[in-house]
């Protein structure tokens, strides 16, 4: 996952070597944003017909392809294929998490898929610390030479460790058919539509605060260097642990509890982080509260929709991830506009909104929501 978010503290490196304009260095980031969108939606159901081992591992290994390029890249053009390629890909770690639900026991599967999210979060969160302190070492190439080799050990030790049949057998739906079952899943189940908008809304938040906070510390009074703003992730992994928290919660059936627990905590978040300016410790308070809440109610959401339908778990994952996608890119690119025109305290303020109308669909709809838990334990609830 982390190869997402590499680029984003290189930006401008990369910009100077390959003579790209600022416009055209933007589109780096969202490309590979784009290619992980689209993966999601074309890539990540094919785990409902194919051989997952075999699917895992190839796209891993077309993956080490992929960051080779970039890492070799002399051109601009090549930089943007290989990165736009590198997002299509990255999507394997959807299909790891449906393959995880898959050949986990019904009373332990949000545990399971909790551990293999935590991973996605931190991830995610290291990324600029590592790209960074990697760019100063050895280059920005070096991140993607790196990155590439371990990619390929990681293909050739899941070939050897991943079972080779799934619990759930493929399903046997062409690939026109099983993209629009994708559709049709979201049109008759209540819950994942419901599941869905929630992962919109806490990932706009997220992204609020992820894609902007480097611009207040990077100002007076602060003048923090990036390797500094960077290690603010080692912070956010604190939050990452929640996720196999939350997800031994959801094995006891207290999947609508932790979820308005979380949000809540979501919305509280903010009040700390509007006091970044003055105070760093209120800046740790507020990122630990927002990422614990995050992968709280992240991991509830996939435990739940994958019981909807284990046989079509992998589409169900993947059409989860579209709206995660649409809420990370709405919240960085309001949140970076938004600081332009008024400052930190308005991009707190967008955080705040986008969290509290979680924790409000939550209040309206938990007791009309139906509890597909119930399909695996008596004394679950959603």
């Amino acid at each position: 996952m982390a190869n997402v978010y590499f680029s984003q503290p290189l930006l401008v490196t990369i910009g100077h070597e390959l003579a790209m304009s600022p416009a055209l260095v933007g589109s780096v980031v969202t490309l590979t944003h784009v290619g992980y969108g689209l993966g999601l939606f074309f890539l990540v159901p094919l785990g409902d017909v194919a051989d997952r081992r075999r699917l895992i591992v190839a796209q891993l290994l077309l993956l080490a392809m992929a960051l080779t390029v970039v890492a070799a890249a002399h051109t601009a053009a090549i930089l943007l294929a290989g990165m736009a390629a590198t997002g299509l890909l990255a999507v394997v770690t959807q299909t790891l998490v449906a393959f995880a639900a898959s050949l986990a026991p019904a009373a332990e599967r949000g545990r399971v898929v909790g551990l293999v999210t935590s991973g996605v979060v931190i991830g995610i969160l290291l990324a600029r610390t590592a790209s960074g302190l990697m760019a100063d070492l050895a280059g920005w190439r070096s991140i993607y030479l790196a990155s590439a080799s371990l990619t390929t050990a990681l293909a050739l030790v899941l070939y050897r460790v991943l079972p080779r049949h799934s619990a759930t057998p493929p399903t046997p739906l062409r690939y026109a058919q099983l993209l629009r079952s994708t559709i049709t899943l979201f049109a008759r189940e209540q819950l994942l539509r419901l599941r869905a908008l929630f992962g919109l809304l806490i990932f706009a938040a997220f992204s609020t605060l992820w894609s902007s906070v480097a611009l207040p510390l990077s100002e007076a009074p602060y003048f923090l260097p990036h390797s500094a703003i960077g290690a603010l992730g080692l912070i956010g992994v604190a939050g990452a642990l929640a996720a196999t928290v939350a997800g031994r919660l959801n094995d006891r059936g207290l999947s609508r509890r932790t979820t308005g627990i979380a949000l809540a905590l979501l919305a509280a978040s903010w009040l700390p982080l509007a006091f970044t300016r003055s105070s760093l410790w209120a800046l740790v308070v507020g990122v630990i509260l927002l990422d614990l809440a995050v992968q709280a109610v992240h991991v509830t959401n996939q435990t739940l929709i994958y019981a909807l339908h284990p046989d079509a778990g992998s589409r169900l994952i993947g059409g989860y991830m579209v709206f995660y996608s649409i809420g990370s890119a709405t919240g960085a690119i309001a949140a970076t506009s938004l600081y332009t025109v008024a400052g930190w305290g308005a991009v707190c303020a967008l955080g705040a909104t986008f969290s509290c109308l979680g924790l409000v669909l939550w209040a309206f709809t938990r007791h009309s929501t139906p509890a597909p838990a119930a399909k695996v334990t008596s004394h679950s609830e959603a």
